[in-house]
């Protein structure tokens, strides 16, 4: 259906791709996955047409309908979310329209005249509609934003209204209702809650035409696709299999390429070595000039490249008390919306608690009243001894001061180190070389991210509070982080989406539901085996 042929792609001074090839036929779900900058989207936009490679050519087979997801979704506003995705659903959203404008010019007295055609035009365009199933389109929208987890209210308000995160949903859900031949979907996993990542898993598995995405969720990534397209130092590399096979694929290759390196760098040496030895005596030098020769003509094997992935050593905290924070008869609402009606809760040392819930059942109040950012109405929380917190919620990156650059950032934040110690921590977070001079206003919302996370866990805390930490992070920075949080022997509360990050970490749950709050000891991994189901939503 697509197929990418010896292209070659330069911004800038950067070279994205070298005489790169791969194809995407009927039915398959590929993983396109990648370093940071190596040019995912740079391909998804010349796959779309809106960028040209500089050389070799993108072949599109003719009558394919492509929809392009990308985290840049434009401006919307005027209309309700639900239009907006009807809006997208291709040509028979064209097709509605026109049925609208017929409408409208029935009633307009000036028109009277045309009103034979117009009856005429309304008939063939009414029964173009019926073939298209457009009918049914209005309760198709509804049942795809119902799975991304819109409520009826915001459905039909207007998506002007909407923040951001819930924007990007919209978006999607116009690819997802348009059902094109191909789906081109750039980090669709971002902003949305387990529920709806669930949803949306069960929905592209469902899916017949083929897909290429991009996510930053390994175990969505797992269940979904069946092939890897990988970028590397400009060239594309297919593996067939899931994310998970890729790794070890790729994991093998390169010791497979170091062994062959290794023997080939050895054989070298040992003819160098002879050339050096025999090149002044004459007896020799028939077997030199043939040895010269020879060497002359060796394809010589690279060493495999090596992936920057750096260790986050956590040095100890500080031990706290055994009791780490206790809410007792905890009574939380808004306005006439009641959160928390009598809570009991308590965290002990070295418990690390998942917090899990559909939106709105209060997983973020309750960090927010653990960390004091937020007030009980009635009740006592009341924080243990020796407790010192580290909080980070998505609003931590907008207190980073814009004109520092990201080593004065930490320097302000800890005087006292060294510029080395400081240096390392930065590359430990992904800023190397150059990074460390960008100025924090135009960081990335993951580079925003990793320098929160960076000055939080340098002094590191006893009582780690964390909003849904994997924002943003790529699948590098997110394992770094797994590996290092694994690590750490304080206490834990956390909100995430990542059901790998939960897995890994947790090792109790608090579950936040309609019919009341339940503890499960063991992680989530047992939380699954016990209710049977990944996210409290999904529960019947």
């Amino acid at each position: 259906m697509i197929r990418l042929d010896n292209i070659g792609k330069q911004n800038g001074h950067q070279i994205l791709f070298i005489e790169a090839s791969a194809a995407l036929q009927k039915g398959e779900k590929i993983g396109l996955v990648g370093p940071n900058g190596a040019g995912k989207t740079t391909l998804f936009r010349m796959i779309t047409g809106q960028d040209q490679p500089d050389e070799g050519q993108v072949a599109v087979d003719r009558g394919v309908t492509i929809g392009y997801f990308s985290q840049d979704v434009g401006e919307m506003s005027g209309r309700s979310a639900v239009t907006e995705v009807m809006n997208g659903a291709g040509p028979v959203s064209e097709v509605a329209a026109e049925l609208k404008e017929l409408e409208a010019a029935m009633t307009e007295p000036d028109r009277a005249g045309d009103m034979d055609q117009i009856l005429e035009r309304y008939g063939e365009v009414q029964a173009r509609f019926e073939e298209m199933d457009g009918y049914a389109l209005d309760a198709r929208a509804r049942e795809v934003l119902s799975g991304l987890s819109f409520s009826q209210e915001m459905m039909d308000g207007d998506v002007g209204n909407l923040s951001g995160g819930w924007k990007m949903r919209v978006a999607l859900a116009r690819i997802l209702l348009m059902r094109p031949d191909v789906m081109l979907l750039d980090e669709p996993s971002n902003h949305l809650d387990l529920e709806s990542l669930i949803w949306l898993e069960q929905f592209l598995k469902g899916y017949d035409g083929a897909l290429l995405m991009t996510s930053h969720d390994r175990e969505f990534m797992n269940r979904i696709v069946n092939k890897i397209v990988e970028i590397d130092g400009g060239a594309l590399t297919t593996y067939s299999g899931d994310y998970e096979f890729y790794e070890q694929q790729r994991a093998q290759n390169e010791k497979q390429q170091q062994a062959q390196f290794e023997r080939q760098q050895a054989m070298l040496a040992k003819e160098i070595k002879f050339i050096e030895r025999f090149k002044a005596r004459a007896s020799h030098a028939a077997q030199v000039q043939s040895r010269v020769k020879k060497l002359e003509k060796i394809e010589r094997v690279e060493p495999p490249k090596r992936r920057q992935s750096v260790a986050f050593d956590f040095p100890q905290a500080p031990r706290s008390g055994e009791d780490v924070v206790s809410l007792k008869n905890v009574y939380k609402g808004y306005g006439s919306k009641r959160i928390y009606e009598g809570l009991d809760f308590m965290i002990r040392r070295k418990e690390r608690w998942c917090v899990m819930g559909i939106n709105g059942a209060g997983k973020s109040t309750l960090l927010k009243l653990v960390t004091n950012t937020t007030e009980p109405d009635d009740g006592t929380v009341t924080v243990g001894g020796s407790v010192k917190t580290g909080y980070f919620a998505q609003h931590a990156m907008d207190l980073l001061d814009g004109e520092n650059t990201v080593f004065e950032e930490l320097e302000e934040s800890f005087p006292q180190a060294g510029q080395g110690s400081l240096r390392t921590l930065a590359g430990c977070f992904g800023f190397s070389g150059d990074d460390v001079e960008k100025r924090c206003r135009v960081l990335s919302g993951g580079e925003k991210a990793r320098l929160v996370m960076a000055k939080m866990l340098y002094d590191p805390p006893n009582f780690l509070v964390l909003d849904e930490p994997t924002n943003h992070l790529d699948m590098a920075t997110k394992e770094m982080l797994i590996a290092a949080l694994a690590q750490y022997e304080g206490t834990m509360l956390f909100v995430s989406h990542d059901r790998h990050f939960l897995a890994a970490l947790s090792n109790r749950v608090l579950e936040l539901t309609s019919d009341g709050i339940h503890q499960y000891g063991g992680g989530y991994t047992e939380y699954v085996a016990r209710t049977g189901q990944e996210a409290p939503g999904l529960r019947s």
